[in-house]
């Protein structure tokens, strides 16, 4: 079976499923453990009472005898199939759902498209309708668009628009604090607005007002920053430049929902450059995150020096400028003139970047020969996760030491060819 099998065993989780753990010596523990092996091993399903032939039918479906040509679950001649009918295959998330956390379900979902070819399915509005999405599906679907009917790609977008709802609602906030950087701590006021206020000094200031009965404090006066005002011309850049080869499909959809993020801060100016052996700017999408997805074109060949030329002409202060290049620098096109470019930018003063991933995983596959000759210029050279780039963005923002930040979370760096 898939590693759902092992970390979560079925029936764990159902609804008012109270059995006692089959460790126990009594007879209810050995009925437990035959019912569990039954429904790892599959066969005589008639033993097995009304809910768990569905789920086990559920399981045999996908990892069944005949299910990709291989011996699955054994099954006693059982065939496994899904058919070709987007409802059945929306009957059987549904199943599956029912059975098995979100966690556990993603993982059963890819097993799905890698061992029966479903992705075809995800071309119908019936089972987009019932999938679990998650990050991979968005780039999936993203994908696909091209190909989709224009009632499924009215969901599609739907279902893009929900994963990146739930991403927006879990990054904007710390990525806006984080990145926030226009607060001149030195000077202080009365009048802070919200975001600003000292609550250390505040409360300190306010002890007096404290209320028994409240059990709480009534500032009578608030101290906060002062924000410090700043020409258009004396903003920090932030160009992201991403690779959109399938293998960094991930990091694109991350990478478009930071970049809408940090556009709506009136502390940075920034730029979403996406590129596989064409270069497509997106900065002008970025209010609508899901309209920037749409927009890029997931797979086909890299061409590195060519996207990271166009970011430099863009870059319209390279003192102030940080270039975040996401990609495996896995170069299709010129390799001597992208280092070389790179070395231009460092010595102009750019702050440049380089992500292997942005991703869940955070362990990517890359080149290690240019990973190497880039980590010799003195740019960063790691992988990222989401929760980490807040706190990668602010660091680059104050000018620290990135190589210094990423080893105090102990995050590999890649180091200088020799």
């Amino acid at each position: 079976m898939s590693d759902a099998a092992d970390d979560h065993k079925p029936g764990d989780d159902r609804p008012g499923d109270d059995r006692p753990d089959d460790d126990g010596p009594d007879d209810r523990g050995d009925s437990e453990r035959e019912r569990r092996w039954r429904l790892v091993v599959g066969g005589d399903d008639a033993a097995l009472g009304a809910d768990d032939q569905r789920l086990s039918a559920a399981l045999t479906a996908l990892y069944g005898e005949g299910a990709d040509g291989g011996g699955g679950r054994g099954g006693g001649g059982q065939r496994g199939s899904l058919g070709r009918s987007a409802p059945s295959v929306a009957r059987w998330l549904g199943d599956i759902r029912q059975y098995f956390p979100t966690a556990v379900v993603q993982v059963v979902q890819k097993d799905a498209f890698e061992r029966l070819g479903l992705k075809q399915m995800l071309l119908e509005p019936e089972f987009l309708a019932a999938v679990e999405a998650d990050v991979n599906l968005v780039a999936t679907l993203v994908s696909l668009r091209h190909v989709m009917p224009a009632k499924t790609k009215d969901v599609a977008r739907e279902v893009i628009a929900k994963v990146v709802a739930e991403l927006m609602a879990r990054l904007e906030q710390r990525t806006a604090e984080a990145i926030r950087g226009a607060l001149d701590r030195s000077r202080r006021t009365s009048r802070p607005r919200f975001a600003d206020i000292d609550w250390p000094r505040t409360i300190r200031a306010n002890l007096r007002h404290y209320q028994p009965e409240q059990r709480t404090i009534v500032p009578e006066r608030l101290i906060g920053f002062m924000r410090r005002q700043r020409r258009l011309a004396d903003l920090d850049e932030v160009v992201l430049c991403v690779d959109q080869s399938g293998s960094m499909a991930p990091s694109v959809v991350y990478a478009s929902v930071f970049a809408a993020v940090m556009a709506s801060l009136p502390a940075v100016k920034t730029k979403l450059i996406c590129f596989d052996t064409a270069v497509l700017d997106l900065t002008e999408d970025l209010a609508d995150p899901v309209e920037v997805l749409f927009g890029v074109q997931l797979g086909g060949g890299t061409d590195i020096n060519q996207a990271v030329a166009y970011c430099q002409g863009r870059i319209e202060h390279p003192a102030k400028s940080h270039l975040i290049v996401i990609s495996d620098l896995y170069e299709g096109g010129d390799a001597d003139a992208l280092v070389g470019r790179f070395a231009r930018l460092v010595a102009a003063g750019g702050n440049v970047i380089c992500l292997l991933a942005l991703s869940d995983q955070g362990r990517p596959a890359y080149d290690p020969r240019l990973s190497a000759r880039v980590a010799a210029l003195g740019i960063p050279v790691f992988a990222c996760t989401p929760d980490q780039f807040p706190d990668l963005m602010a660091a680059a923002l104050k000018r620290e030491d990135i190589q210094a930040w990423a080893a105090k979370l102990d995050i590999k760096t890649i180091r200088a060819e020799d």
